[in-house]
């Protein structure tokens, strides 16, 4: 706890620096790795981080020095180099993209070895702490870092901000785009310099190795949790910066610990939350649903026999057994007991010595579900001209998903039919 309240009150310089160093950059590369996700570049990024690595060694033996403005404008050239290669390779050959990006991020990773390599045996005193590049070197970052990152975060957040509908319609709708006269090549280009220029500034903090993650991690947990592009963004940034924070603090507490891995951990950690607990579109959630439908289902297939056999005996209250209620359907005896139990806890049967009986209230239920399933067999009857022995199986289907809204337009397009093909009566609830 003291070292957590010592790392908040952000009394040490170096923490400062650090801390907002990469909370910047977690943020830039989410908002920008946003739209890389929608246009499924994932793997362009991962290429571009490595092919950054040569821009970073030649910036440096031009220069001879290490100023991280240098270093920025070689790292920006040779990831553009890259992304141009990508997209020529895969324009003018038979190659698909996935080949041609393993190639150009081979291709330039290696030279950018061959070029650190040479660099190290050069003598140039200058050249320490280069091969952080490789794995990122987020606890030794400095003021001007941070004023850099800083100013490139603006200028991204600015672009994005100023192109925002732009940028949405062709990450969803490129064709569409053309169509309606946006310049679609410039705005592309737009959008990956922006990639590239995060992606260069970002590498400082993880590394070309883990810089994918960076970029891409934070929008794919995102989506777990919201439809909305705005919304995606701002929970990519939040996770991007946080992410940051979090990762800076276990470097902090535990000195041995490096910085830009663990922000990549605490990234993962939170996109597995995310595909196991956000709601609607995680896992644990989208079983639930499962298991409440098959629950749904199953209960109204009890009371849809309750009401064939009614209608049959003229007496939808009269009482059956379980043995008879499995002698008339191709149940499964746990399905049975389980479904009565849960259907007498609704209050839609009861058991009155061995039997069991439609309630009033299960009544209404079976006669909704028999009505909707006999309107779906009119309606593909009807309307889309099927023979009455072809509509059972899909009606059969349908009939549990069919919302209050679909059955009144049921009714109205099919004028509230008495009869259902097979001249079975539609059962209306007065």
């Amino acid at each position: 706890m003291d070292d957590l309240l010592n790392f908040l009150s952000f009394s040490d310089p170096n923490v400062r620096f650090v801390a907002f160093g990469t909370m910047l950059l977690g943020a830039a590369a989410a908002i920008v790795g946003t739209f890389a996700f929608l246009r499924k570049q994932a793997l362009v990024g991962d290429a571009v981080a490595h092919s950054i690595l040569p821009g970073v060694c030649l910036a440096f033996i031009i220069s001879g020095t290490k100023n991280p403005i240098y270093l920025l404008i070689g790292a920006s050239i040779s990831g553009w180099i890259s992304m141009l290669a990508v997209d020529y390779i895969s324009r003018n050959s038979k190659l698909k993209s996935d080949t041609a990006i393993g190639i150009v991020l081979s291709v330039f990773f290696g030279l950018g070895i061959l070029l650190l390599t040479s660099i190290q045996h050069s003598g140039n005193a200058s050249q320490a702490g280069l091969d952080k590049f490789l794995f990122g070197k987020a606890a030794s970052l400095t003021a001007d870092d941070v004023t850099i990152f800083g100013s490139v975060a603006a200028v991204l957040i600015l672009v994005v901000f100023l192109f925002y509908k732009e940028f949405k319609l062709i990450s969803f709708n490129p064709d569409f785009a053309k169509s309606i006269g946006l310049p679609v090549k410039t705005l592309e280009f737009i959008l990956s310099s922006l990639t590239v220029l995060a992606i260069a500034v970002g590498i400082q903090a993880v590394g070309v190795v883990l810089m994918a993650a960076l970029l891409i991690t934070p929008a794919a947990a995102a989506r777990f949790w919201t439809h909305q592009l705005w919304k995606m963004i701002l929970i990519a940034t939040f996770f991007g910066a946080s992410s940051a924070l979090i990762g800076t603090f276990v470097s902090y507490s535990y000195p041995s610990m490096p910085t830009g891995p663990w922000i990549v951990v605490c990234l993962s950690m939170m996109a597995l939350f995310s595909i196991f607990f956000a709601p609607k579109n995680g896992i644990v959630p989208q079983l639930n649903n499962q298991k409440i439908n098959r629950l749904k289902i199953r209960n109204e297939n009890i009371l849809k026999l309750f009401y064939h056999l009614g209608e049959g005996n003229k007496n939808f209250f009269k009482g059956y057994t379980k043995q008879e209620l499995l002698a008339s359907r191709d149940f499964r005896i746990q399905e049975i007991v389980q479904g009565l139990d849960h259907l007498k806890k609704a209050n839609k049967v009861r058991k009155l010595d061995d039997y069991w009986h439609l309630t009033s209230t299960g009544l209404v239920a079976a006669k909704r579900v028999i009505k909707l399933h006999r309107l779906w067999e009119m309606y593909l009857n009807q309307k889309l001209k099927l023979a009455p022995d072809h509509v059972h199986n899909d009606a059969e289907a349908i009939e549990h998903i069919i919302t209050p809204e679909i059955e009144k337009l049921l009714e109205k397009e099919l004028n509230y039919p008495k009869k259902d093909p097979h001249q079975s009566t539609i059962p209306y609830n007065d």
